[in-house]
C-alpha cells in the first residue's frame, strides 16, 4: 500500500480535476441528460486509468531531469520512494484498466482509444525537441470531452471538437504560466519550452492570449450546443477566473503561481461542469 501511495502521489492524482470534469461535461452534452449509470462508471475508469498512465509515464521518462532540478529532486522517482521498475507496473496496469474501459463503452472508443495513449507517450518526450509541448499536452487533456461524447454516442461530431480545442488552449495556457519557474533550467539543459525562447513576460501575455481563445471557445459552445442561460453564466465565471488568475501572476512576483495553477484552473473546470449539469439536467 505504501508503494501504491507513493504512485499515487507522484501522479499528483488530484490533478485529474483538470480533465475529468470536462469528460463529464461532454457527457452530459452528448447524452442531453443524466448519462447511465454503467456510461459514467466506465468514462470515470477510462479518464483515471489514461491519467494515471499517462502522468506515470512521464515521471519515469523524466527521472533523470527531475533529479537534476532543484524543484523536482524530491519526486517519487528520483527521491528513491519509488522505482522505475515499479512505476512501470502501475503504469501498465492504468492502461490495461483504460482499455478495459474503452472497449467496455462502445466499438468505437476501444478503436480509437489507442490515439491518446500516442499522444501521452510522445508528449513525455517534446520538451526534448519542440517547444509545442505545452500545446501538446492541451492536446491531450482536450481529449477528454470528446472521448466522453464518443462513449455516449458512439460517434465524432466537429462541435465537440471545439470544446475539446478550447480546453487545449486553455491547458496550454496554464501550462505556459507553470513553466515560467523552470525557465533558468530550461536554458540551462537545452530542454525546450517557449518561457525558454520568449522570456518570463511575454510567455504570460501568450498566455493571457491563449485564455482568450479558451474563453470564446467556451462561449461558442453555449451556441452550437444550444445551451442555456446557466451555461452561460459558468463561462462568465470561468472567464472572471481566468482575469483573477491573470491579475496574480506578474512577471516580477510569481509567489501565487501554485494558486493560479492549481485552486482557479481546477475551479474552472468544476465550474464549467456544475453550470452545464444543472443547465441540461435541471432546465
Amino acid at each position: 500500500m505504501e508503494k501504491v501511495i507513493s504512485f499515487f502521489r507522484m501522479i499528483k492524482v488530484e490533478h485529474t480535476l483538470f480533465a475529468l470534469p470536462f469528460a463529464f461535461t461532454g457527457a452530459i452534452i452528448a447524452a442531453k441528460g443524466i448519462p447511465s449509470i454503467d456510461k459514467i462508471f466506465w468514462i470515470a475508469v477510462a479518464m483515471l486509468g489514461a491519467r494515471s498512465g499517462a502522468m506515470g509515464f512521464n515521471r519515469v521518462a523524466d527521472a533523470e531531469i527531475d533529479a537534476k532540478n532543484p524543484r523536482t529532486a524530491n519526486r517519487e522517482i528520483p527521491a528513491g520512494k519509488i522505482s522505475k521498475k515499479e512505476a512501470i507496473i502501475y503504469i501498465i496496469i492504468s492502461f490495461l484498466l483504460y482499455f478495459l474501459a474503452a472497449y467496455k463503452l462502445n466499438p468505437l472508443c476501444f478503436k480509437l482509444s489507442p490515439i491518446p495513449v500516442i499522444i501521452f507517450i510522445l508528449y513525455s518526450y517534446t520538451k526534448r525537441f519542440t517547444f509545442l509541448c505545452h500545446l501538446i499536452l492541451g492536446i491531450a487533456l482536450g481529449l477528454a470531452p470528446m472521448g466522453a461524447w464518443v462513449a455516449i454516442t458512439g460517434s465524432i461530431d466537429f462541435r465537440i471538437v471545439l470544446l475539446g480545442v478550447g480546453v487545449m488552449f486553455w491547458v496550454a495556457g496554464f501550462d505556459l504560466i507553470y513553466a515560467i519557474q523552470d525557465i533558468d533550467f530550461d536554458r540551462e539543459h537545452n530542454l525546450f519550452s517557449i518561457p525558454r525562447f520568449i522570456g518570463i513576460k511575454n510567455s504570460i501575455y501568450l498566455a493571457r492570449a491563449f485564455h482568450l481563445i479558451a474563453f470564446v471557445l467556451f462561449l461558442y459552445a453555449k451556441f452550437i450546443f444550444n445551451l442555456g442561460i446557466l451555461y452561460l453564466i459558468g463561462v462568465i465565471l470561468c472567464g472572471l477566473f481566468m482575469i483573477y488568475e491573470h491579475s496574480i501572476i506578474k512577471p516580477n512576483d510569481l509567489s501565487k503561481l501554485d494558486m493560479a495553477f492549481f485552486n482557479l484552473n481546477a475551479y474552472i473546470s468544476l465550474t464549467i461542469f456544475v453550470f452545464t449539469f444543472f443547465d441540461v439536467v435541471v432546465l
